[in-house]
This record gives structure tokens, C-alpha cells and sequence, in this order.
């Protein structure tokens, strides 16, 4: 499911991984577009057109100097790759699990009144196969695993629609199954669930399960845990 953003393709990925194998990725690092181009096999006006469209995308930030300009992909750049590293992964390795790690936080207590909703219940039911408790479980990633999570976008999800009642209308969201382990314990029907629209960024996973999770694995705000995430 690896997406790319406006006008950025395969031969602007290419080039992507290219400026970061270079060092694009750690900082920034000098590069002119002829030595892009002959590491690309392309022209010079190729390889500027590329870099163009990925600093469009939000991909790449560039700084012109005399000699040149410096490179640094961004965090919508390092999230692309991880997507693009996914899908080998799953291509030469048979899945594309992603493991990820953070600290237990609560929540603004949002996720009960949506979860309890008529409209997304049903579906719960249907396509995951459980009555998730009212609530959700949300979980701090750290620095490493914020990186690694976009390798998710790499894993088919479990599709919830969106639906209106006579008061409004509630957005579409996904569910991917998932696995929760503390030091000790581990409870595996769970799911991470993420909305279209959501108040959460890229740091902060939410999970729901069929029981209380916080009860079942007797865990409460700063505890660590790992998420062991799959497709369905």
C-alpha cells in the first residue's frame, strides 16, 4: 500500500535513496547535479527536475551554495524510504511486521465516545471479529519507532467506513492487527486503529482490544511496551 505524493514516482524514489545513501539522511551532505546525474545515469536537467520535485514534496530540504547545494531529507523523505524498505522487505522476506515501542500515556479521552458509536460497533464486529472495549489504549512511540512506523503503510489494513447519522458525519478509519507485550505479559487480539482525521500525530499509536487493556496487562501511564504489528 507504499504511496507517493504528488508528482514524486519511481524515478524520483531512486533518487531519494540515492542523496541519502550519499548522507542526505544523517545531515546534510553536498552534492552537485552533475555528479547526481552521472550516479544517475541521467541529465543534468533530469537530475535538477528529480531534486525539484522531491523538495516540492516535502521531501528533501536544499541550501544553494558556490559549489553546489546541501542536502537533507525531511521526515516526510525518511518515511518514504521506510514505506519503500517495507515493501522489499515483504517482497524478499514474506512479510513486513513492524515492531514498534514506546511508553503508555493516557489519552484525552476521546477514543471512548468514538468507539462506542452504533456506526463503527458494527463494523468492529464484523471485520474484526470482537466488541472492542469503549476506549483506547494510547501508547508514546520513541524516537526510533516514530521513524519505523511508516512502514505500516506497507501492510494491507482493515478497512472501517465512514457513516453519517442524522447529526453529522463520522470519517473512515484503519485497522491493523496487532500484538501488545510488557516485560512479562502479552495480549494478542488487539489492533491499532488509526482515523482519517485524527488529533494524534505520527508519535502516538492508539490501540483497541476486546478487554482493558491497562487491566489485563496491569500496566498504567509510563510503563513500556512493544507493538508487534502485522496485516490482516
Amino acid at each position: 500500500m507504499a504511496q507517493t505524493t504528488g508528482r514524486v514516482g519511481h524515478d524520483e524514489l531512486a533518487t531519494l535513496k540515492l542523496v541519502a545513501l550519499d548522507g542526505a539522511l544523517e545531515g546534510r551532505t553536498s552534492i552537485t547535479c552533475s555528479e547526481l546525474a552521472g550516479e544517475l545515469d541521467a541529465s543534468n536537467q533530469t537530475a535538477s527536475r528529480r531534486l525539484q520535485r522531491l523538495e516540492d514534496a516535502g521531501y528533501l530540504s536544499r541550501e544553494l551554495t558556490g559549489e553546489g547545494q546541501r542536502i537533507e531529507l525531511t521526515d516526510a523523505g525518511e518515511r518514504a524510504l521506510q514505506r519503500e524498505y517495507a515493501d522489499y522487505r515483504r517482497l524478499f522476506e514474506g512479510d513486513a511486521d513492524v515492531t514498534l515501542r514506546g511508553t503508555v500515556t493516557s489519552g484525552m479521552g476521546e477514543g471512548k465516545h468514538y468507539i462506542s458509536l452504533s456506526g463503527y460497533m458494527r463494523q468492529f464486529r464484523d471485520r474484526l471479529g470482537y466488541e472492542p472495549f469503549p476506549g483506547t489504549l494510547n501508547v508514546d512511540l520513541d524516537e526510533e519507532s516514530v521513524r519505523a512506523r511508516a512502514r505500516m503503510d506497507a501492510l494491507d489494513p482493515i478497512g472501517i467506513d465512514g457513516w453519517e447519522d442524522d447529526e453529522r458525519t463520522y470519517g473512515p478509519a484503519f485497522c491493523w492487527p496487532a500484538t501488545i507485550e510488557t516485560g512479562e505479559d502479552r495480549y494478542e487480539q488487539v489492533n491499532v486503529i488509526s482515523p482519517e482525521r485524527t488529533h494524534h500525530g505520527a508519535d502516538q499509536l492508539e490501540l483497541i482490544a476486546p478487554v482493558k487493556l491497562r487491566e489485563a496487562l496491569d500496566i498504567e501511564d509510563d510503563d513500556r511496551v512493544r507493538v508487534h504489528v502485522s496485516e490482516q
